[in-house]
């Protein structure tokens, strides 16, 4: 017993080891927008897209930060209102006829074969394809999502400099709440590992991943990769749109934002659950021997070194115990960067075994919910298979 103790704990120092040396520097968080990229020889036209379902309390702060952008060129705005029920639609109306500028669309019924948000952007993409044609690029953002004014300048000039099909930003995720504290760096962290921003940004490599609050995207790669249609059915869609622009031939790159952020607020741990547990056994592919491998891989990394150390009085091994707490240093020591970027007190990096219990459960309960026909839940609307 006091044998596979310490090769448990040794497993998860190496596996440590492996992740902080050779895992794409996924912890560093160096991966960020450089404001003094040179500016393109003229700005071409973008046209954001923003799909909006029940978003009344912050469409109309998102609307205001796209018509705030110090952007050179053309910019224009298409809002979906994806058969809101809170008077979304309403409230973009209002500002439509303020600032001609914008222009909403007011959504068909989800066909068959279709997720909501590929849906709301297929409808705005085909919107901006009559009103501004000669667009280089769609901005698709989020309608909790504000962004500072030289946002899209930044993106379209990345794109631009570094020859980039694809240019997207995680946003900064509100971190206020005891449960935000807890769980959202850690998201970021998870994320990160498991979609390192090296290897995305790397055309080398077939890590493919992008952000959906935030990505820019060139219109021709878009229609060469097949266009929305293409993740139609997909319920991670911003992945799924980065694996598609990739593999055509496009060029990706993936970083953490300054200042753009969402106003989505996560006061219980009911609202982080329900947005993990939609989508993250589909990320395993609904496959119950991947599920099994993460469950195992969570419990190695995570939970093995703390759990060691607190056993020391019922298996007396001093080895165990200082392989364990070694592990558990790095473990922290590679969390630290993502706490300090949501200005979270380093001491909460010895929390992340606590918040790897609680997303280990939600993703469990994720393949819970695919077996029982409930999988993709999200607003009142189920992917195919589902209610």
């Amino acid at each position: 017993m006091t044998g596979a103790i310490i090769g448990i704990a040794a497993l998860s120092l190496v596996a440590w080891i492996y992740l902080l040396g050779f895992r794409g520097g996924f912890w560093r968080l160096g991966e960020r927008l450089d404001p003094s990229a040179p500016a393109p020889p003229s700005w071409p036209e973008v046209v954001a897209v923003v799909p909006a379902r029940d978003e009344a309390p912050t469409i109309a702060a998102c609307l205001e930060s796209l018509l705030a952008q110090d952007y050179p060129g053309r910019l224009s705005v298409v809002l979906v209102d994806d058969n809101s029920g809170d008077g979304t639609g309403a409230i973009a109306s209002r500002i439509a006829e303020a600032d001609r500028r914008v222009s909403v669309v007011a959504g068909s019924p989800l066909p068959a074969g279709w997720t909501g948000k590929p849906w709301a952007l297929l409808q705005g993409v085909a919107r901006a394809a009559e009103t501004a044609p000669d667009a280089r690029y769609y901005f698709f953002t989020d309608a909790d999502v504000v962004h500072p004014p030289g946002t899209l300048r930044a993106l379209v000039a990345k794109a631009e400099s570094d020859g980039r099909e694809l240019v997207s930003l995680m946003v900064r995720l509100n971190c206020a709440t005891k449960w935000e504290r807890l769980l959202i760096p850690a998201f970021v962290f998870f994320f990160r590992m498991l979609f390192p921003f090296a290897w995305v940004n790397d055309p080398a490599r077939a890590t493919a991943a992008a952000a959906g609050g935030c990505v820019l995207v060139r219109t021709s790669t878009l229609n060469r990769a097949g266009g929305l249609a293409a993740i139609r059915g997909t319920l991670i869609d911003d992945c799924a749109l980065a694996h598609a622009i990739k593999r055509s031939g496009g060029r990706l790159w993936l970083g953490l934002a300054e200042s753009s952020r969402s106003l989505r607020v996560y006061t219980r741990l009911s609202d982080v659950w329900g947005l993990v547990a939609r989508t993250a056994y589909t990320q395993l592919r609904h496959s119950p021997l991947l599920l099994l491998a993460t469950v195992l891989g969570m419990i190695v990394l995570h939970l093995a070194p703390p759990l060691t150390l607190a056993a020391l009085p019922l298996h007396g091994s001093g080895p165990a115990a200082a392989l364990a707490a070694l592990a558990w240093l790095l473990m922290a020591a590679a969390y630290v960067p993502t706490v300090a970027y949501y200005r979270q007190p380093w001491p909460l990096a010895t929390s992340l075994p606590v918040a790897a219990v609680l997303y280990v459960a939600m993703t469990v309960d994720s393949a819970l919910r695919h077996w029982r026909g409930q999988g993709g839940g999200w607003k009142g609307r189920y992917a195919a298979g589902g209610r």
